[in-house]
């Protein structure tokens, strides 16, 4: 039976007013539940995602290793299998960062490539790529920018990996963790013109103590910065970013499976008999050929008397363009002249001439003057004009005065230029020819854009390949994807002083030069040639000289007799007996692996020691092939210094002594007077 209701109606007022007594304390629970739901929810949220949900995440897997996206740091990973060591950290910079690549990206079916898009600001390209050894893998990493405004930039993670390699500058570092440098174009330069900017050699490539390396394309521009101790970056340049990252078992097989492969492997010699003849700058006076001339032959009997009369003097720009206007005439003229006139390299003998050229030539000079009234300004970078015209020579400076610079890209210009130097080598009897300015790009240092032909040191590159066509008895200042040519290098001048930019620097600038294939290279001069005529540090001098004498070629700017005590004379014919007796004979040894395998033949300590942490950042000692490591003094006052000998399980002489020692070990405060240098040598 149904209940019984009232049959009275509840007045509306009545009803409203008590549903709204009978709801508020009902409302105010649901209303706490609710919150109290949301706050779970959030909690549940963060919590999966902090307990549950890896900060790293699997992008693209291969077999001996992986790259990973990093979520709280907004990085890519690169990890060695199956222990799955960090050998890379690269944050990444021009993108949201902390939005994490999807699971499952939009080339998901290729198990070769991973691809990513951030929308609005750029695409990431990850790929397997075939590696140049099979214990090695390589991945390619490609960003993108999808608008133009985007400035990409990966940062490489200097916490406990060290990094060799890229570009020379001016206080040279091994390995360059602890160098800083504001983000510019990676291009060649003069540390004249810019101190703080990259110098004359430079490779695309980076190699990590964690047996990682990072090759960037040959044809992307990017900038590079050096932040000391805290990480390199590459930034993009307006386009692209694109490199291939590596990975090998330690640093050296890293180097020997891809640091070889920069260059053609059909590699060629220079000519050899440099190597055992120390180079004499001549500083004599320029005012004339006849003043330069009588200064030749005063330097050529001092070197007779004081037992020095082997070797190469070495005339600077100024002098050959002063003596070459003396003496170089077409053969017409040649048949009309007294022979008297002409120059007689028998004034030096048995010393070799050396002549410095340079693709610049002033604007007030008889040559550029006759070139334009000539029709022949294409002969000189020049600007293109935008609706017709004349060329317009694009001017720059150097040596202070203003210039134009020769046109590497025209044929015409190039031949001239080539056939120009050889008449001038014939008529000068030079033995040797050094180009000096090959490095740096005209239209950068001016803001202006380079054409396609002239990007990035594709000036540097042509301008070698071209030089190489003289022989092998030539001398550049630059190298760039250029180290397979038969050309010596001429290292950058040097500070006289203890510092990086002086004696400090000149094993690190050694290992880097080698490091990326130059072993060819001719030191700046004993003592440093940038701080006055004459070294006032003796023991500075004799330093340097003890160093030098170990390197490809030793090089003079102030004779021992000027700067010096006898007993620093006498040491000087010692160390140059000695480089021709026992260093020549092993670059020629270890130039024939070099031709074969592209191995640097001025190796690091960490060459026989690959995964010993204490070898990788030992800039003061240097090994020549696998045999002789030199230990010199780098120190200021100092009679002794630590001495890591690498190689565990061999066995290493000292020289001086003839003590042996076990390879692996330290030896502390090990004795070097003034008049020494430790010198070990492999004996196992």
């Amino acid at each position: 039976m149904p209940i019984a209701r009232p049959a009275g109606r509840i007045p509306d007022a009545a009803w409203t007013s008590g549903l709204r007594e009978m709801t508020e304390p009902w409302k105010g629970a649901l209303g706490c539940l609710g919150v109290a739901v949301f706050f779970a929810m959030t909690i549940g949220i963060i919590s999966w995602q902090a307990l549950e949900q890896s900060p790293e995440e699997w992008v693209l897997r291969g077999r001996a290793g992986g790259v990973l996206w990093e979520r709280r740091r907004g990085a890519l990973l690169l990890r060695a299998l199956p222990e799955g060591q960090p050998v890379a950290v690269i944050a990444v910079g021009g993108v949201p960062a902390a939005e994490p690549p999807p699971p499952r990206d939009r080339c998901w079916q290729d198990g070769g490539q991973f691809c990513y898009a951030w929308e609005e600001a750029a695409e990431l390209r990850l790929s397997l790529e075939p590696p140049p050894a099979p214990s090695t893998e390589c991945y390619g990493v490609r960003w993108t920018p999808l608008r133009p405004d985007v400035m990409l930039k990966d940062c490489f993670s200097m916490a406990n990996i060290s990094w060799y390699g890229g570009a020379s500058i001016r206080d040279q570092r091994w390995p360059f963790n602890s160098a800083d440098s504001p983000a510019q174009p990676f291009v060649s330069g003069d540390f004249g013109k810019n101190p703080t900017g990259y110098g004359p050699v430079l490779e695309r490539y980076f190699l990590g103590s964690t047996g990682v390396t990072v090759t960037v394309a040959p044809n992307v521009p990017f900038v590079l910065s050096l932040e000391s101790n805290q990480h390199f970056c590459l930034g993009s340049a307006g386009g692209p970013l694109q490199y291939l990252l590596c990975i090998s078992s330690d640093v050296a097989t890293a180097h020997r499976h891809v640091g070889t492969q920069l260059v053609e492997p059909a590699r060629v010699l220079p000519d050899m008999a440099l190597l055992g003849s120390p180079i004499w700058h001549y500083y004599g006076p320029v005012g004339s050929a006849a003043k330069i001339k009588r200064g030749l032959r005063s330097l050529t009997r001092r070197l007779k008397r004081h037992q020095l009369q082997e070797g190469v003097l070495a005339l600077g720009e100024r002098s050959t363009a002063t003596l070459a206007a003396a003496e170089y005439v077409s053969m017409e003229q040649r048949r009309r002249r007294s022979s008297a006139h002409a120059w007689d390299p028998a004034l030096i003998n048995p010393l070799q001439l050396s002549i410095t050229l340079s693709p610049y030539t002033s604007i007030a000079s008889p040559l550029f003057l006759r070139s334009l009234r000539d029709n022949e300004a294409s002969y000189w970078l020049s600007l293109q004009p935008r609706f017709g015209g004349c060329l317009v020579p694009l001017l720059t400076t150097w040596k202070g005065r203003l210039c134009a610079r020769l046109n590497v890209t025209s044929e015409a210009a190039l031949s001239w230029y080539l056939a120009r130097a050889r008449a001038l080598r014939r008529a000068l009897g030079a033995a040797y020819v050094v180009f000096e300015g090959a490095e740096g790009n005209a239209f950068l240092e001016q803001a202006m854009s380079p054409p396609a032909e002239l990007a990035g040191d594709r000036y540097a590159g042509a301008l070698a390949a071209a030089l190489a066509t003289l022989g092998n008895a030539t001398v550049i200042s630059a190298g760039t994807r250029s180290s397979h040519l038969p050309l010596f290098v001429q290292m950058s001048p040097r500070r006289s002083d203890w510092s990086h930019a002086g004696l400090k620097g000149v094993i690190p600038s050694a290992l880097h030069y080698s490091l990326l294939g130059y072993n060819f290279f001719i030191p700046d001069a004993v003592g440093g040639s940038l701080a006055g005529d004459a070294p006032g540090d003796q023991e500075l001098y004799v330093r340097w000289l003890q160093i030098v004498t170990f390197l490809p070629v030793m090089a003079f700017s102030t004779p021992p007799w000027l700067c010096c005590d006898t007993w620093v004379l006498n040491l000087t014919r010692q160390c140059i007996q000695r480089h021709r007796d026992l260093v020549v004979p092993l670059i020629l040894k270890y130039s024939e692996e070099w031709l074969r395998l592209g191995y640097p033949i001025f190796r690091p300590v960490w060459w026989l020691s690959p995964t010993d942490p204490t070898a990788f950042t030992i800039e003061d000692e240097f090994l020549i092939g696998d045999e002789v490591l030199v230990a010199p003094i780098t120190e200021k006052g100092q009679t002794w210094r630590d001495i890591y000998l690498p190689g565990e399980g061999h066995q290493w002489m000292d020289t001086n002594t003839a003590r042996v020692f076990d390879g692996g070990t330290l030896l502390r405060n090990y004795s070097a007077s003034l008049e020494e240098v430790p010198v070990f040598v492999k004996t196992s």
